[in-house]
């Protein structure tokens, strides 16, 4: 692995991947987190106009065409933290993915046809993910287990705040946060240009980009319950959270391996308890999420409504024992933790993800440690996170019939 910053502070990671394909992302170190209460949702609106048109080419079709027709793969996402570009082509059209990322992160159209009509489209997601239960439980978890910190509200924004925008706020807003100093570019193939193809085609000038303090968030002192009634559900969608910490921190290692010991697929201690034993859920599982600013632990299960706590109780219990695994439980975990990680890193996309999520965090070299960490996690880890992190929980309950 390669590391490079560029005269103008564009940061560049390179990591060498044989094989037929190479993958080019970007990183805008701006997300959801990073918004003013009049600017919620800008963020990710400013992933969808990016694509729909440049002065060089101003149609989405002429964008997606440049890669599409050398059977390229391109796509984008918008998270709390940072709102990433990526493409995916064969080797030898390197370049090309250089040109066009270049091209839509430095001249942008914002025509404001698009504008309005991209209003519509991400007004029409908001209401798709208001109305899948599966995604909207994670909206509501968020929204009460947070009290102060910004990813309480959800990445798509407001409403109200993406009718009303205009040109001139998008255009304010993109080039306040897209600078090369707060950009980082990671290239995952056998390629041996990428220094130069990148500063040939990446040539915006350095700005100021503004740092705003992260609120600090706190400790949580009581459990609460938040019900919403829908009636046009079958199941009642269940999650119950728990505030954990930012993945600098290390005990998201040993949440790692907590997560492997209750949620591993058909074989977590919650899937068997909760589906295979007492055939109270079909979809159970859990969740271990750190971002850079704030982290969250989470166990989900779409259930009879007159069974809430019944599976509230279950949750609980399979928690409390956990202090109490043998040897073979945690090997079993932190081996869990190892497989899944390393098949994904399989992914030439997921290992650009990756490389730009640790460079973020903290510094790129982090990622080499994970794993290295995973295996010193020991019992006494495990008793020490549910001790500290699993007194108090939120538990939101999207009610079916």
């Amino acid at each position: 692995m390669q590391k490079v910053v560029l005269g103008n502070g564009l940061t560049i990671i390179h990591q060498r991947k044989p094989g037929n394909s190479v993958v080019v992302e970007v990183m805008v170190k701006v997300g959801s987190n990073h918004e003013l209460p009049e600017e919620r949702g800008i963020s990710h609106f400013l992933e969808h106009i990016l694509f729909e048109g440049t002065t060089k080419r101003p149609t989405n079709r002429e964008i997606s065409n440049e890669i599409e027709k050398i059977g390229g793969d391109f796509n984008a996402y918008t998270t709390n933290e940072r709102t990433c570009f990526y493409v995916k082509v064969l080797r030898k059209h390197f370049h090309k993915a250089v040109e066009i990322l270049a091209e839509i992160l430095q001249q942008p159209l914002f025509a404001k046809e698009h504008i309005e009509k991209e209003k519509n489209i991400v007004l029409k997601e908001i209401d798709m993910v208001h109305d899948e239960p599966s995604y909207y439980q994670w909206i509501l978890l968020q929204q009460n287990l947070f009290k102060k910190a910004p990813c309480q509200f959800p990445t798509y924004g407001d409403r109200k705040v993406i009718k009303n925008l205009t040109r001139e706020m998008v255009l304010a807003y993109f080039q306040k946060h897209y600078a090369p100093n707060n950009m980082v570019i990671s290239i995952v193939g056998d390629v041996g240009n990428w220094k130069k193809e990148v500063t040939t085609h990446f040539t915006m000038e350095k700005r100021t980009v503004p740092r705003q303090g992260y609120p600090e968030e706190p400790i949580a002192n009581k459990n609460q319950e938040i019900v919403e009634k829908r009636k046009n559900i079958a199941n009642t969608y269940t999650v119950l959270g728990f505030k954990t910490v930012p993945r600098g921190h290390h005990d998201t290692y040993a949440l790692e391996v907590l997560n492997g010991i209750l949620g591993r697929g058909q074989s977590g201690r919650m899937f068997i308890e909760i589906r295979s034993n007492r055939g109270l859920a079909y979809e159970v599982g859990t969740q271990h999420f750190a971002d850079v600013n704030f982290g969250f632990f989470a166990v989900y299960a779409s259930i009879d409504r007159k069974n809430k706590k019944l599976v509230k109780q279950i949750i609980l219990e399979e928690i409390e024992k956990i202090k109490h695994c043998t040897d073979d439980d945690l090997e079993e975990a932190r081996t869990y933790v190892e497989g899944s990680y390393l098949l994904d890193m399989e992914d030439g996309q997921k290992i650009a993800d990756q490389l730009l999520f640790w460079e973020q965090v903290r510094d790129v070299k982090l990622m080499d440690d994970f794993l290295k960490k995973i295996k010193k996690v020991s019992k006494q880890d495990l008793v020490r996170v549910i001790n500290t992190y699993f007194k108090y929980h939120t538990f939101v309950v999207l009610r079916g019939k």
